[in-house]
């Protein structure tokens, strides 16, 4: 009875001091989970390193050096893009007409332009003072993120140990099970995810260049980073530039970049590289996975687009634990 009451005791202190970390911690939360995901996908890559010869903290530093560099290319061109293009973007806004009339039978309406280049305009603007205002949060963050990545990768069984003495022998199954469907997710999200953007990349900034845009590598940096967005995708680029050419008159363009646009750019690279890649996830519906990227960002912001699909993804493999021991159960009754 007192051992008991002790487990519960401690339990107990767990969850309070679990509650304070999390007050206390709120500003870093997300930076934590984010560096947590990346080394359980990236761990196999230090595991390849260490079978290969290098001690563990060095493929513990060489792997947290790709995690660092593969961020940095991910968020670096589209910004660098968007700053050396920016000329190119404020003439192509001043030669859109200031109205444009949208005709469907003997509906009409006059959209008006100005006011939404302006409304444009201030966000962006608002967007350049936040980020400048938090670039000493954010340093600190990278930093924080680096370390975290780092310590476990070199220390990766720790968080397991924990688990397993925590968890009783029973139920070591069910953490098997999550963690196998952890995995899997994780690894549709960044890896499966980033081979298909950039396959979107260098497929867009072909057909983009084929058909003469000036601006075709900004385009298709536009189009990769947007194949992190499910469902809308890079499409959205090709409709942009297709309504861009309509208001300027060229229907005939807007229908060339309309349909190699949405083929090559937003079908193919879904078609050939996804399912060359998805034998290693857990196959989490793309139903699924589009409420779990949209609740995750509208609730957590920018994390959200990893928090929301993990979520559903255990959701999913617990609901599926339920049935398939009720499955157990009904058999063993019969």
């Amino acid at each position: 009875m007192a051992t008991r009451r002790r487990t519960y005791v401690l339990a107990g202190l767990v969850v309070l001091a679990g509650c304070l970390t999390t007050v206390l911690l709120e500003q870093v939360l997300s930076t934590i989970f984010f560096a947590i995901t990346v080394a359980y996908v990236l761990f196999p890559v230090s595991e390849w390193l260490g079978r290969h010869g290098l001690n563990r903290r060095l493929s513990a530093a060489v792997t947290t050096g790709i995690a660092f560099v593969s961020g940095t290319l991910v968020v670096v061109p589209l910004g660098a893009v968007l700053y050396l293009r920016r000329r190119d973007l404020f003439t192509f806004f001043q030669q859109l007409p200031p109205v444009v009339p949208v005709e469907f039978g003997e509906f009409r309406y006059l959209l008006e332009i100005d006011p939404t280049l302006t409304a444009g305009r201030e966000a962006l603007t608002a967007v350049a003072v936040g980020l400048a205002a938090q670039s000493p949060v954010l340093a600190l963050k990278v930093v924080l993120f680096t370390i975290l990545v780092y310590a476990m990768l070199w220390q990766p069984q720790a968080p397991k140990k924990a688990v397993y003495r925590t968890v009783p022998a029973t139920y070591h199954d069910v953490v098997d099970r999550l963690h196998e469907r952890l995995r899997g997710t994780l690894y549709a999200i960044y890896v499966l995810q980033a081979a298909t953007a950039f396959g979107t990349f260098l497929v867009a900034w072909a057909v983009f260049w084929l058909l003469g845009y000036q601006g075709a590598f900004a385009l298709a940096v536009a189009a990769g980073v947007l194949q992190f967005v499910p469902v809308i995708g890079p499409s959205v680029v090709v409709l942009a530039i297709a309504a861009a050419e309509a208001i300027n008159g060229d229907i005939t363009g807007a229908v060339l970049v309309t349909v190699f646009g949405l083929v090559l750019v937003g079908f193919l690279p879904d078609a050939v590289i996804r399912p060359r890649l998805a034998r290693s996830t857990t196959g989490l519906p793309a139903s699924l996975y589009f409420v779990g990227f949209t609740g995750g960002v509208l609730t957590l912001g920018v994390i959200g687009f990893i928090a929301g699909p993990v979520v559903i993804a255990l959701l999913v493999e617990l609901s599926s634990l339920l049935t398939s021991e009720r499955h157990g159960d009904q058999q063993k009754l019969s």
